[in-house]
């Protein structure tokens, strides 16, 4: 290599450098960012959130419930190994922008078949880059998530001249909020597919059949199921109880068989139609799974209340308290909402309550996984029903796994329901530790 030296030889060299595009990331607070354009360039609006996952960028890129956010990564280096056409979770990005503090400048990973930047130019999602995403980080712990948006190119420009703040602010503050948004059917299969058993058990007949209603899924969900022998039917967000009853129609008497909720974006609140789709699902006692989406879908069709986080849950390195097995995992999140249920009684063991719909017609409720950080309802198990869900994601491509028993536990309902519910274990350090936390933090 050959170091410039004159200042001829180093005026060619900054030739011959790709030119800059200047960005801007702009909150609707009015606090901005300067930095460079990173992928495609324009305009992009979305619920900015930060992601505190060191690797897997690929997987929280396409996973659908990131759709409508603008995702900040906490990690300074991103896009070292490059893109690959193996790891998406789905058959495109689906984050409406993406904001990195220092992109990798060329790609080291034999799996890599494209740099990062010029998959999201590809594909259209407007990011940016050289900003200082430690404060920006800060600021939206210290704020709360809010509505945010990145210009970059002309449409910073307005006559020749830069556009005022003011203006970018007006159109940060115009665009969608994400509470009372309903995006599972924006996100959502139109047509049902199967994917059958793998592995070991490729050929063979299926331990069980499972209809898993597609809210934002994630292809690396039916795959964890497959691998354990399930045929999976996965069916679009709109279908109804008589769509999920006819994918059993042909499967004999005793065949096991369940359904399952996936995860998905947007606000719990607005999702109606599923929340009666699952009440049918209960009200029939067929076995039921929610992950993410699903698990804030379940506590509303128990009659449990849910709300917004002030900053939410993204990252690969959340610390939940399964209470049936008393251990600790380091989980795959992303989520910002959550179930409102009771945690832990007086006497700081776990509570059991009784689910508030229709005058407690779906019997007892627990509180079966705890986040640590901040004592968020991660997992309900119904007591009194055959259902259980967990709010983040035991299917993790990226890692970690932790989590993965739990499509084991859902195989064990389907094939052993009268095994049902798992004991808990009341672990009173732990369990009083955590009432003192959730007291301390309300």
């Amino acid at each position: 290599m050959t170091i410039p030296t004159t200042s001829a030889e180093m005026s060619a060299e900054a030739a011959a450098q790709p030119s800059v595009t200047t960005a801007a990331l702009v909150l609707e607070d009015g606090t901005t960012y300067r930095g460079r354009a990173y992928g495609a360039t324009g305009t992009t609006f979305g619920e900015i959130v930060f992601s505190t996952g060191m690797t897997g960028y690929q997987e929280t890129l396409t996973d659908p419930s990131y759709h409508r956010q603008i995702v900040v990564m906490t990690a300074p280096h991103v896009g070292n190994t490059g893109v690959n056409d193996e790891d998406p979770e789905s058959g495109r990005i689906w984050v409406s922008g993406y904001v990195v503090r220092d992109p990798a400048r060329r790609v080291s990973n034999w799996r890599a078949q494209r740099s990062l930047g010029e998959e999201l130019a590809a594909q259209g999602v407007v990011g940016i880059s050289d900003i200082d995403t430690r404060a920006l980080t800060r600021r939206l712990r210290e704020e709360g998530v809010m509505r945010a948006g990145i210009f970059s190119g002309d449409d910073l420009v307005r006559g020749g001249y830069p556009r005022p703040v003011e203006e970018l602010v007006a159109e940060v503050q115009a665009s969608p909020q994400m509470a009372g948004a309903n995006l599972a059917p924006e996100v959502s299969t139109k047509e049902a597919y199967t994917v059958e058993p793998a592995g070991e058990h490729a050929g063979r007949t299926p331990v069980a059949t499972v209809v898993a209603v597609d809210l934002g899924i994630k292809s690396m969900t039916p795959a964890r199921l497959a691998e354990r022998g399930v045929r999976v039917v996965v069916v679009p967000q709109s279908s109804t109880i008589d769509d999920v009853l006819g994918a059993f129609a042909d499967l004999p008497d005793d065949a096991p068989r369940g359904v399952f909720f996936s995860n998905g974006p947007g606000d719990p609140g607005a999702a109606g139609h599923e929340v009666e789709l699952l009440r049918a699902v209960l009200d029939r006692r067929i076995p039921f799974f929610g992950i993410c989406f699903g698990n804030q879908l379940l506590g509303r069709a128990l009659g449990y209340g849910t709300y917004k986080l002030g900053y939410g849950h993204r990252g690969i390195n959340q610390p939940v308290l399964d209470r049936t097995t008393g251990k600790v995992e380091v989980t795959a999140h992303n989520h910002g909402f959550a179930v409102d249920a009771p945690v832990v009684d007086g006497a700081g063991a776990p509570a059991v309550s009784q689910a508030p719909h229709d005058g407690g017609r779906y019997g007892r409720v627990v509180v079966s996984h705890v986040g640590l950080n901040d004592q968020v309802v991660e997992g309900l198990t119904c007591l009194d029903l055959p259902a259980f869900s967990v709010q983040y994601h035991p299917e993790a491509a990226a890692g970690p796994h932790d989590a993965a028993y739990l499509f084991d536990r859902f195989v064990g309902l389907l094939t052993n329901p009268a095994a049902w519910p798992p004991a808990l274990k009341t672990q009173n350090k732990t369990q009083n530790t955590i009432q003192n936390d959730t007291e301390e933090n309300h």
